[in-house]
């Protein structure tokens, strides 16, 4: 008999949850102002640095808008949908499941790189530069930055013609959208992930199939270390 380990959570972690599920539960509407810095703290018995922290990653994640000198305020509904699902799954699944599924993906996302260095035309390779510009807009909110990260990997399994390796993409569609969560708090922390990516089109445009696969399998080595680091946390 196997039993799931409690998981640790800091008191900003549990912030962005309370906060978030009030959003959800209240139904809050796009635009709508939430109780102010003083409030909260007084509401949620927390310090202000911890308030603070926590509003800054739901702002990074696009489920409020921060605006100085006005206030905070609930995002919109589309931001609003993706994050609270987001989050749901982040507290749901564990580091050991989650590291199970990066290992499957891993071996579908290596092998993918290599068939589409092999494979790719001019068209692939811009429309993968394309997604990687997008990915570098700094101010992109971070619900919309994971589907793109996902678009590029899933435009890689695309390139690469392997009908299996789509649909199994797919179906651990929610467990790869939260491992980017668990490894990568916010944007902003993503500069090594944004480099391999550059490497793995790079490798893709120079029809290099072995840099390619050793870019992409140095971008897994990093999603498995992460998790592995949380698991023995």
């Amino acid at each position: 008999m196997q039993i799931e380990a409690i998981q640790r959570q800091t008191t900003a972690d549990l912030v962005v949850q309370r906060i978030a599920r009030v959003i959800e539960e209240q139904n809050l509407s796009a635009g709508q102002r939430l109780p102010g810095e003083h409030d909260l703290v007084e509401q949620l018995k927390v310090s202000r640095p911890v308030l603070r922290e926590a509003l800054a990653r739901l702002q990074s994640m696009g489920l409020v808008d921060i605006q100085r000198g006005r206030g905070t305020f609930v995002a919109s509904r589309t931001s609003l949908a993706n994050c609270v699902r987001l989050l749901r799954s982040a507290v749901t699944i564990s580091p050991q499941e989650l590291r199970s599924y990066a290992e499957l993906r891993t071996a579908i996302e290596v092998q993918a790189a290599r068939q589409a260095a092999e494979l790719a035309t001019e068209e692939d390779v811009a429309e993968l530069t394309a997604l990687l510009k997008q990915l570098d807009d700094q101010n992109l909110p971070y619900a919309e930055a994971l589907e793109l990260d996902f678009r590029f990997h899933r435009r890689l399994i695309d390139i690469a013609g392997n009908p299996l390796m789509q649909n199994m993409i797919e179906v651990i569609y929610e467990f790869v959208l939260t491992q980017m969560v668990r490894t990568t708090p916010s944007p902003r922390e993503n500069k090594l992930g944004r480099r391999l990516h550059r490497e793995i089109v790079a490798a893709i445009a120079d029809h290099d199939a072995n840099a390619a696969e050793r870019a992409m399998r140095e971008h897994m080595d990093v999603v498995l270390s992460r998790l592995k680091k949380e698991a023995l946390a």
